[in-house]
């Protein structure tokens, strides 16, 4: 099958190109590329479809680093078809399926039965992020070799911190000699101390206890300064704080392999979100301040933080919406919000075209190291189609994924993925 996306605006960060092309896909590979001239006419089987993308943006298909899949043992908050065909709703054709399963993925038997469940029934490209310590427990590394030969990309106790630092020094140790990236949950557990959003007047007023902003950034200074003792690679899970951005940004410019992510919902919420016991904001880190919102907007603008992610982590709508505040689990199921959110960045000057795309699509894969995020010709032929102008209302009710729990529900969007190219099929989506 032969598939022709025409007239739309590309941006590929990888060629460092933004502007009108064609591009011919075949068999599942960009065929040609086309910068100066039309391609139509080269069409003529009957197979053959044509993808009018006037006035849209055509973009590699966008990599999420940080998903929650869920499956094994969590089939009620989402399933691998599930969670990835929501990625592709979003306009994600990968994902990397976070370790905190049931069993968690901490040895190979597990990191296989998911690529095996993603070939099967996954609709997107699942890569499995292992664990660094058996049972996420921070005692005991996981085998890491045989993970990373399994199939693992990364390595992460992602819901909980590493908070050993032997344990943490020695993944980083062992991941450097696989040439893999140790993925940090920054959070000092005794400081945070069963903390349920940020710490401050609001938390002192609503009665909850509250996590401060110290408890994620001496985390992530003790994880950068093990990152240069070690010279292993790690990468700072969704950063929510101005102290966390200024951290990152003194260890770049001393040069050391780190990298960072946030995610929108901290970009485009304050803490004020949790107003009125409100479950579906509570978060891991919590949402906090509007002086951490700007400082969060200025790490991605100047390239502190090299990407942004979705933490996209589903829940039941009873555990949400029937529990205390106390008692829900944090995630926002963010797969198919993430766009339109992170658009809003461009409209408010924070980056440019060129600069958004790359934070989904071509920083991800060159921090994990994994092909992808490109529209090079020969290359597997993934990539979105975004309405930049269209106006819709979220519904959460919409979602493909099992997950409703979101704080953006009902709110105006700008900015759709109406199509989705991955595996040689076309996959259009309709926003109310």
């Amino acid at each position: 099958m032969r598939i022709l996306v025409t007239g739309g605006h590309v941006i590929d960060p990888s060629q460092e190109f933004a502007g009108r092309a064609d591009i011919l896909i075949e068999d599942g590979q960009v065929k040609t590329f086309a910068r100066d001239k039309k391609l139509k006419n080269n069409l003529t089987g009957p197979q053959d479809r044509v993808i009018d993308a006037a006035g849209m943006w055509v973009v590699p298909g966008l990599i999420d680093m940080h998903t929650h899949l869920r499956e094994p043992g969590y089939e009620n908050k989402e399933t691998i078809r599930t969670g990835s065909m929501a990625a592709l709703s979003g306009g994600f054709t990968t994902v990397c399926a976070m370790p905190n399963t049931n069993p968690v993925n901490d040895n190979p038997g597990v990191t296989e039965f998911i690529l095996k469940k993603a070939r099967a029934e996954g609709n997107a490209r699942v890569l499995p992020i292992g664990a660094v310590t058996k049972g996420q427990m921070g005692e005991e590394l996981a085998p890491l070799y045989m993970m990373r030969e399994a199939g693992c990309v990364a390595f992460s106790d992602d819901g909980r911190p590493v908070a050993n630092p032997l344990i943490m020094r020695r993944a980083l140790e062992y991941a450097k000699g696989l040439d893999a990236l140790i993925i940090s949950h920054a959070e000092d557990p005794l400081l945070s101390d069963g903390g349920v959003m940020n710490e401050g007047l609001l938390s002192a007023t609503m009665g909850l206890k509250g996590s401060p902003a110290v408890a994620e950034e001496v985390m992530i200074y003790r994880d950068i300064a093990l990152s240069e003792l070690t010279g292993g690679r790690v990468h700072i899970a969704h950063v929510s704080t101005l102290g966390g951005v200024r951290v990152i940004r003194q260890a770049k410019e001393r040069g050391v392999a780190v990298t960072a992510e946030t995610c929108p919902h901290y970009f485009s919420l304050t803490q004020e979100a949790v107003s009125g016991f409100n479950t579906h904001a509570r978060v891991n880190p919590p949402l906090r301040t509007q002086r951490d919102v700007e400082a969060i907007k200025e790490g991605l603008r100047d390239g502190t933080i090299d990407i942004i992610a979705t933490d996209h982590a589903p829940h039941g709508r009873a555990e949400k919406i029937s529990r205390q505040f106390d008692d829900a689990p944090p995630g926002i199921s963010g797969l198919e919000a993430a766009v339109p959110l992170s658009m809003a960045l461009v409209g408010q000057g924070v980056l440019s075209e060129m600069e958004l795309v790359r934070k989904l699509t071509q920083s991800p894969a060159k921090a994990l190291r994994i092909e992808g995020g490109t529209l090079r010709e020969g290359s597997p032929a993934e990539l979105a189609v975004i309405d930049p102008q269209r106006r819709f209302v979220l519904k959460a009710e919409g979602f493909i994924s099992l997950g409703k729990n979101t704080p953006f529900d009902g709110m105006e969007m700008k900015g759709a993925v109406v199509a989705t190219v991955f595996g040689g099929r076309i996959m259009e989506w309709q926003r109310a």
